[in-house]
């Protein structure tokens, strides 16, 4: 790690972290995330959480999978998923979270958004389990339009519901092309099912990982600026225990002025 600061200001307290290579950051995210599941476990018997998806948590979700998490003791719930999407689709993110997580670790209790059901009826069903008691951990990380979650500028900060049903921009949808999970823009979704705003910021402790050069302006405009639903992953600064994780392509455009701001 070579730099840290805190911003401090009305009910929030955020952390940001960067470090010298994407590899180095996904190792300290899992060891602070595996440090807060267990910590749940011990105090509670059970750690309930939200696991995120995309290429930029390939290495955290990696090292998370060798923590010596208790992972029978784990609740687990997801951010997102197209509407329309089969789970064996290779963009599917049940897929995703399947492969990369639930099957490595031999997770039992989980939660995944069914995008061929109908999407009122998956909402109803997630929403009624996940208002059970508070998620102890959310992993969250920050779409290049500075999304949260799906939900794209502008995001709705004042909803209540649990979960809700997206239209996706064209710069997220983009996004996923790029990233290579689909073989044209015509074949992204228009739509997701997405947890909401209000839902991650009920979370006990939230980790946000966003690695690459690639979301080093929608890092800039998030936690430089003001929050803003033009900026979702901005309400992040408003939670009381947010740590962003960041390596030094994606907070090269962070402000020294700012920095030194945040520590006064």
């Amino acid at each position: 790690m070579i730099s840290q600061y805190e911003k401090i200001g009305w009910h929030k307290t955020m952390t940001i972290k960067i470090f010298p290579s994407k590899a180095v950051l996904a190792q300290q995210a899992a060891e602070q995330a595996a440090a807060s599941i267990t910590r749940a476990i011990c105090e509670r018997g059970v750690a309930r959480i939200i696991a995120a998806t995309g290429a930029s948590q390939f290495e955290f979700l990696d090292a998370l999978t060798i923590s010596g998490v208790n992972w029978k003791q784990v609740e687990m719930f997801h951010l997102d998923e197209y509407v329309g999407i089969s789970d064996k689709a290779p963009a599917s993110f049940c897929r995703y979270l399947r492969e990369r997580l639930i099957d490595k670790v031999g997770l039992e209790k989980y939660h995944l958004l069914n995008g061929m059901q109908d999407p009122a009826t998956v909402i109803e069903q997630v929403s009624t389990e996940i208002r059970k008691a508070p998620i102890d951990v959310a992993f969250v990380g920050v779409g290049e339009n500075g999304h949260l979650a799906f939900n794209d500028p502008p995001a709705d900060f004042e909803t209540e519901k649990a979960y809700i049903v997206v239209t996706l921009d064209e710069e997220c949808r983009k996004q996923q092309l790029g990233e290579g999970w689909f073989p044209t823009l015509a074949d992204v979704p228009q739509q997701a099912i997405s947890i909401s705003i209000r839902q991650i910021m009920k979370a006990r402790q939230i980790l946000c990982i966003a690695p690459d050069a690639r979301k080093a302006k929608a890092i800039k405009a998030c936690f430089d600026g003001d929050v803003s639903p033009l900026a979702p992953a901005s309400i992040l600064q408003r939670h009381p225990d947010a740590t962003i994780y960041l390596d030094n392509e994606s907070a090269a455009l962070l402000s020294r002025v700012a920095v030194e701001a945040h520590n006064s």
